[in-house]
């Protein structure tokens, strides 16, 4: 069994990442780290847990653990890593943005592997650290990535990205209040979101000449969880040759699928799935692409990782099913 230590337990991705860890046939939680809810039965705070799991939070650390797993807010893995040691054979995955790109990407002596899994799969599988994507650079690069690896972006990317309230965390503020959010649509951070470092990087790790534009318009939406974006771009071929080159790509991925029809986000909610669709209008490519921010967009993913990792079936643990009703 696999021994699992997590940290910044008390947060929406931790609860995911517990959710599915107490289900997995291959993993034991050791420990879940929270100074604030240190001696509290975690489903106190995590209450979908309540008869599932009777352990509590600590604020001590095992250090022989197998993996670790940071749910800590950006910025404060380095912090974290730096006041604690870990053992040699400890592998890490951290889910905060400390170390996706490349100028960050090494720390006191660990190098940290992006984990797209279809973007550097092989990487993950012989990776000791993982910098687990960010939500929306999921959703988005798993839109972009097909057509990167065909050459074929020549022009800027226009990208409208909405997510759920889940996507801002547990933390009050006045844009996560009920009475704010309910019946309500914003935009926030134009032009300038933090993910587009990340995504701008993976493109280009496919496509060195891509020297266009991504502009992206990220939204709040007045529902929990999930992430919807649409895409488009110039594009010469037919939306057939746009299939052709999206099914081949993702042709051995376990959780990336190109759909025929039109997409909605119940589709995906609940799944570590993403789903792409596309169409084709006057020269221009729309690419629709939809996950579960707190899934595909943060733990479930974190879990795929650390299946590449331990030398799993890469779906271990992920079989979940839609909330489709």
């Amino acid at each position: 069994m696999i021994k699992v230590g997590i940290i910044g337990g008390a947060g929406y991705t931790a609860g995911e990442l517990i959710r599915i860890l107490i289900n997995h046939p291959n993993a034991e939680i050791d420990f879940v780290f929270s100074t604030s809810n240190a001696g509290n039965h975690i489903s106190k705070v995590h209450q979908d847990l309540v008869g599932s799991l009777d352990l509590k939070f600590t604020d001590t650390v095992n250090p022989n653990i197998d993996v670790l797993f940071l749910c800590l807010g950006h910025g404060n893995s380095v912090k974290f890593l730096s006041a604690n040691t870990f053992s040699e054979t400890t592998k890490i995955i951290d889910l905060g943005n400390d170390f996706r790109l490349e100028a960050d990407k090494t720390f006191e002596g660990k190098t940290f592997v992006y984990g797209l899994p279809e973007l550097n799969k092989e990487a993950i599988v012989n990776a000791k650290y993982i910098a687990n994507p960010g939500c929306f650079a999921t959703a988005i690069q798993l839109g972009l990535l097909p057509l990167a690896d065909a050459g074929l972006i020549t022009k800027d990317v226009h990208v409208n990205a909405v997510t759920g309230a889940t996507g801002a965390g547990t933390s009050l503020s006045a844009t996560t209040h009920f009475t704010w959010r309910d019946n309500n649509f914003s935009y926030y951070k134009p032009f300038t979101h933090q993910h587009l470092g990340e995504i701008n990087q993976s493109v280009n790790q496919l496509q060195s000449d891509f020297f266009s534009e991504i502009i992206f318009m990220p939204n709040r939406g007045n529902f929990s969880r999930g992430i919807f974006a649409t895409i488009y771009t110039d594009f010469e071929g037919s939306v057939e040759d746009a299939k052709t080159i999206y099914k081949s790509f993702y042709k051995d991925a376990k959780f990336t699928f190109v759909s025929d029809d039109f997409l909605h986000m119940k589709q995906v909610v609940n799944t570590n799935k993403c789903l792409v669709h596309l169409h084709k209008h006057n020269g221009k490519l729309l690419i629709t692409s939809t996950i579960d921010n707190l899934l595909k967009g943060a733990s479930g993913q974190a879990v795929q990782n650390m299946n590449l990792m331990f030398g799993l079936e890469e779906t271990t643990g992920l079989g979940l099913k839609a909330t489709y009703f």
